[in-house]
């Protein structure tokens, strides 16, 4: 079976940076290890799989090494593929674990698109999780920012949340790739969230995504919507909408905005633009 792998950048700058991620919309899901395979040819952090289910789309994902349960920025640049191919509007989806949409909508060169994430949770991690997560980027207890203490957050996939002080030590972020796989996988982590406050709406994030073999991920909208419902539930001052920049260290820069309200676990809106890649 020959497939139409779509290559879009999902959370772009514009017309620049954003996550590269794979799509596929297909009749039917080839077998899983064909889909594994095509996920790893492809070499982005994720490829979307997408086929009809009634006025439904059954989604699934996978990364170059594994599938995950959810992956923000693949629905984003799957969005944008249905408003190509389907013309402009909210799309179901059917997920492996959660039932969500995506919305996409055609501006020039670039599709507007936003998800609604499945229900969030966070939850304090545990001190011996922090400590390894410490140890493994060569960070001390006094790096974090007392105002967003470590957790373990859920928007669709589970991450560890780790706030920083200062924007330099997150540009300084650095580990081994194959202590963060073992550290991940060993916790149950898609990726680990390094977050800087530079106001009470506006971040800047890193993803390491060792679990899925990739050493940084450059726009996460699962990472977005978790953490945007950990902010919620830590009564942050968010005013129900935070901004999100990612990628930047890479060259690769990303903007993702989360909107949410204030229903404890309730869903989050993520949204940003997405441009199609040659």
């Amino acid at each position: 079976m020959i497939m139409n792998v779509l290559k879009i950048a999902a959370f772009s700058d514009g017309e620049a940076g954003g996550n590269p991620a794979g799509v596929v919309i297909a009749d039917a899901f080839p077998e899983n290890a064909r889909m594994q395979a095509i996920a790893a040819e492809v070499d982005f952090s994720e490829t979307a799989f997408a086929i009809p289910a009634g006025t439904s789309w059954r989604v699934r994902y996978f990364s170059p090494e594994s599938e995950v349960p959810f992956c923000g920025h693949a629905t984003i640049a799957l969005g944008a593929a249905l408003a190509l191919s389907q013309g402009d509007g909210v799309f179901p989806l059917i997920l492996n674990q959660a039932e969500i949409t995506v919305e996409g909508r055609r501006e020039g060169a670039l599709v507007a698109a936003a998800l609604q994430s499945p229900p969030t949770r966070s939850a304090p991690a545990s001190p011996q999780l922090v400590s390894s997560a410490l140890e493994l980027f060569g960070y001390t207890a006094d790096t974090l920012d007392p105002r967003l203490p470590p957790a373990m957050v859920h928007g669709g996939s589970n991450h560890l949340l780790l706030g920083l002080k200062t924007r330099e030590a997150l540009a300084a972020m650095h580990y081994d790739l194959d202590g963060g796989r073992a550290l991940m996988n060993d916790a149950g982590l898609v990726t680990i969230i390094l977050a800087y406050a530079e106001t009470a709406q506006r971040f800047h994030t890193r993803n390491p995504f060792a679990s899925g073999g990739v050493y940084e991920d450059p726009a996460t909208g699962a990472a977005a919507a978790a953490m945007a419902g950990y902010l919620r539930d830590l009564a942050w001052p968010h005013g129900g909408s935070i901004e999100i920049v990612q990628g930047e260290d890479i060259g690769m820069r990303s903007r993702l905005r989360a909107e949410f309200s204030s229903i404890a676990g309730s869903s989050v809106r993520v949204s940003g633009t997405a441009r199609f890649m040659v």
